[in-house]
Order: structure tokens, then C-alpha cells, then sequence
């Protein structure tokens, strides 16, 4: 097999910021679903990411053995004929003078079980056939790539404040490739399963598993796209997304011989990759950045280590105590002004600044919730939300899986973190090499008058898609 050269982008100063004032469910909300629990006197069991190996080796031992790859063998149903049908003649309300096609539509992972992905495709305007391809992924567990990854972080459009009409968003990074949305797993977004158990069994390497069934099938429904060069992206909980559907591809690669998926990269942003650093970091940045009085840090520099399996009550009240000092912040980028209008009955809040509303959760909502977009989109009639509350419990999540490097201003997944992860796991080299100011438009990002946060997608879009052409050589 020909040797691969796979490359991570490890960013640096970087992060996407995800603005949840008001939904039901946020990818913090998710995020702090999965790790508390862990927190208790009677925690679950959990993995690390050797052990998840180990158990996922074992398992595919006792199966085929086969050595020819053929895409029969993932392809849950014949795809002739639908990649016609899922291309989507207009968006209502999108703005005149779009010049790249777009795609939407259901992709059958599991034809017995009726488990269905929903994804949202967006080709290049410029030269489409030679950039490559690019998977968008975001976190939670259990939150939509498409309410936030393609409307309104890094898609071709945003969502006006009336949730009718749409606008073209400049940075787009389909300007440097054509970008996939998945909404995964089943139960998140429009992706769906008629088999009510599949969402009780929802966990990473199930994830991982239909992520990789899905490529397949949509990459026989786009088949020009098989060879193309194939990178995968994303944030927050895609720190454990992105790397286990890579070494997925990687791993059935070698074991057949053949290059399925022309992997080339990755990309996390903040990503959430080892808990007990994420959590320790979490309250280090609080009392780095005068949200926490000395007094709480103290306690819980003493009495919380965040690797023993059962939590002492000191900690758990000095960290109570902690999140109840840093206030009512946002907690993806702790200088976001917050939305302030519930109603949303007065059309623009006021509050757009650097192509930033903090309203904007609101408008995706608003929007993905019509019935002709709904019908435009080619999704079945969904009470969408961000963040799904179908899925009951996270199965499975190992306790670390890959070092990466963070921006300063997320207080969620924040630098401490992955200052603590790159001294744990020897990456100094990649730590100090990069410590570098960035520039975008002959404008100097640094630390001083400028901020990067977890979701510059949306917060700071041109330094965010100067990075990523960086970052993936486009």
C-alpha cells in the first residue's frame, strides 16, 4: 500500500466558540452530562484510550478476516440516483448570486435497524474538482454540526435575526475546499433511527463506527470524491470524534490493503481529549483569569486531584463553589457579550460586532424549525434543537485520547489544559515551536488587543480561516 503521510494541525491560539445562551441543551451542558457523573462516589467504568485498542482489536479479530476490500461490504443501501436528489435547488431566504452547489439528505448506516445520518454538503465556488474534501464535526456528545458548524460558525451562509433569510458569510471555508456536515450519532439534528434502542447505545466507538459506514455510502453517492485528498475537523468533544474515526479509516486501510478514505489531516480545535487535565485545567483558567478568589483555588489545589475515582465532598463543594464565583459568563469565551433578548421580537438584538451575535443560537433554531426548510434540506419533519435530548447516556468514552494545543479565552476546554496535556505526554517540541504570532489580511493577532476563543468560526472568522488554509496547506 502506498505510505501516507497523515498530518495534524494542532491549533494554536485557537478554538471555536460556541454561543448557547438559551437552548434547552449546550455542547457544555453535554459535555458536563458525561463528566460528572465521574465525579461520584459510585463512578462508572471507564476506559483509557490503549484499553479502547485493545477491546476494539479484539472484537474485529473475531470477525471476516477477509483481505480484498470490497464497498459492498459497508454499503447499507445502492446509492444511484440519490445524489440528484439530495442536491438542494435553493435555500429559502438564502441571498442572490450563490455560485457552488449544495447537497442535503439522509445516508442509511444501518438499513435492519433503520439508523439514518443526516448530513449538509457544500462544494467549492472555485474549482470545486480539485480541492479536497473536508469533514466538519462538532461536539457535545450529542450536538449538531449543522445548526453550528455550517450556520453558524464556518458554513457558506449565517442566519439573520428575523429566522427567515440568510447571508453569505466571507470566510466560508468552502472558499478553500468542499466541506461536509455530519450530524452523528443517530438522535442528533435530523439523523435518526427507528430502532428506539440505538439511542440507549450511543458512545464513541459506536460513533466512530457509523461515521465511517456513513463515509463509505456517501462516497459512493459521490464517487468523484473517493481519491480526492480527505481531511476531518472539529471542536470541543471532536477531540474524541476526530481521532477515533481516524484511526478507523487508517486501521481499515492497512487491513485492506487499499486505500478506502484518502486521509491527509486533522484539525481539533480546544479539543477535549484527557479529563482529568480538562477538568483540573478548567479551574485553573478561573482563578488565572481573576474568576476565582484565591481562597477556592487553594482548596481545590489541595484537596482535588481529578484522577481519583471517588471525589471527596471538600472538592466537590470547593468546585461548586468555583463555578457559583465566575458569574454569569459565557463559558466558551469568557469576554462574549451574552444575548440579552429573549424574545427576539425587535429583529437585530444590537449586539453584532466583528460579525458576532450572541443571539444567534436563537436564529438557527428559528430557522432549521420551518417546514419549507425543512422540505428544502430534504429532512423529515423534526422538532430540531442543538443539542439532543433522545440520547439518555454516553456508553462509552475513554479518559484520554490525543494532546492538542488551545486558545486563550475559553474558559470550557481551556489553555491550561493543554499546557498541562503537552508536559504530560512530551510534546514540548510542538509546544515551543509554536509559540508564534499569527497574521491574517497583514493584521497581527497576538495576545494583546486581540482574543482567540473556542468558536472563531464565529467570533473571529478571518483569523480563524487564515489559520485553517495555514494549517491545511489549501
Amino acid at each position: 500500500m502506498k505510505k501516507v503521510s497523515l498530518y495534524v494541525c494542532l491549533l494554536l491560539n485557537l478554538s471555536l466558540f460556541v454561543i448557547l445562551p438559551y437552548s434547552k441543551a449546550s455542547q457544555t451542558d453535554k459535555l458536563d452530562e458525561l463528566i460528572l457523573p465521574r465525579s461520584s462516589q459510585n463512578p462508572p467504568k471507564t476506559f483509557t484510550w490503549e484499553e479502547e485498542d485493545t477491546l476494539n482489536t479484539q472484537s474485529s479479530s473475531s470477525s471476516s478476516s477477509s483481505s480484498s476490500f470490497s464497498s459492498s461490504s459497508y454499503v447499507s443501501a445502492p446509492q444511484e440516483g440519490l445524489r440528484q436528489a439530495d442536491k438542494i435547488v435553493t435555500l429559502p431566504g438564502q441571498p442572490y448570486g450563490v455560485n457552488f452547489d449544495q447537497y442535503s439528505g439522509y445516508v442509511t448506516v444501518d438499513a435492519e435497524a433503520g439508523r439514518e445520518l443526516f448530513y449538509y454538503f457544500v462544494e467549492s465556488p472555485y474549482n470545486p474538482s480539485t480541492k479536497p474534501l473536508l469533514l466538519w464535526l462538532n461536539g457535545g456528545p450529542g450536538c449538531s454540526s449543522l445548526g453550528y458548524g455550517a450556520f453558524e460558525e464556518l458554513g457558506p451562509f449565517r442566519i439573520n435575526s428575523d429566522g427567515k433569510t440568510l447571508y453569505r458569510n466571507k470566510y466560508a471555508w468552502n472558499e478553500a475546499a468542499n466541506v461536509l456536515f455530519l450530524e452523528s450519532p443517530a438522535g442528533v439534528g435530523f439523523s435518526y433511527s427507528n430502532t428506539t434502542s440505538d439511542y440507549y447505545k450511543a458512545g464513541d466507538k459506536a460513533t466512530a463506527k457509523d461515521s465511517y459506514v456513513f463515509l463509505i455510502n456517501w462516497l459512493e453517492r459521490f464517487p468523484e470524491y473517493k481519491t480526492r485528498d480527505f481531511y476531518i475537523a472539529g471542536e470541543s468533544y471532536a477531540g474524541h470524534y476526530v481521532p477515533q474515526l481516524a484511526s478507523t479509516i487508517l486501521q481499515n486501510n492497512i487491513h485492506y490493503k487499499h486505500t478506502i478514505i484518502n486521509l491527509r489531516g486533522i484539525s481539533i480545535g480546544n479539543a477535549w481529549v484527557d479529563e482529568a487535565k480538562g477538568s483540573k485545567g478548567l479551574y485553573d483558567y478561573f482563578w488565572t483569569h481573576a474568576l476565582n478568589s484565591d481562597q477556592t483555588h487553594e482548596l481545590i489545589e489541595k484537596y482535588c486531584d481529578f484522577t481519583s475515582e471517588n471525589v471527596s465532598a471538600i472538592c466537590n463543594n470547593a468546585t461548586d463553589r468555583a463555578l457559583i464565583e465566575k458569574g454569569n459568563i459565557d463559558f466558551y469565551n469568557i469576554y462574549a457579550p451574552q444575548c440579552h433578548d429573549s424574545s427576539l421580537k425587535n429583529g437585530s438584538t444590537g449586539y453584532v460586532t466583528n460579525d458576532f451575535d450572541p443571539c444567534s443560537d436563537y436564529y438557527g433554531i428559528v430557522y432549521l424549525n420551518r417546514p419549507e426548510i425543512q422540505k428544502a434540506l430534504h429532512a423529515k419533519p423534526t422538532n430540531w434543537t442543538h443539542c439532543s435530548d433522545l440520547i439518555p447516556s454516553w456508553n462509552d468514552s475513554p479518559l484520554t485520547v490525543l494532546p492538542t494545543i488551545n486558545g486563550d479565552t475559553d474558559a470550557r476546554v481551556p489553555v491550561t489544559t493543554s499546557s498541562s496535556l503537552s508536559t504530560l505526554l512530551g510534546v514540548r517540541g510542538i509546544q515551543e515551536k509554536s509559540k508564534r504570532s499569527w497574521t491574517s489580511c497583514s493584521k497581527l493577532a497576538t495576545r494583546k488587543g486581540f482574543d482567540f476563543d473556542l468558536i472563531i468560526p464565529l467570533w473571529k472568522p478571518a483569523y480563524c480561516f487564515a489559520i485553517k488554509l495555514k494549517c491545511a496547506n489549501f
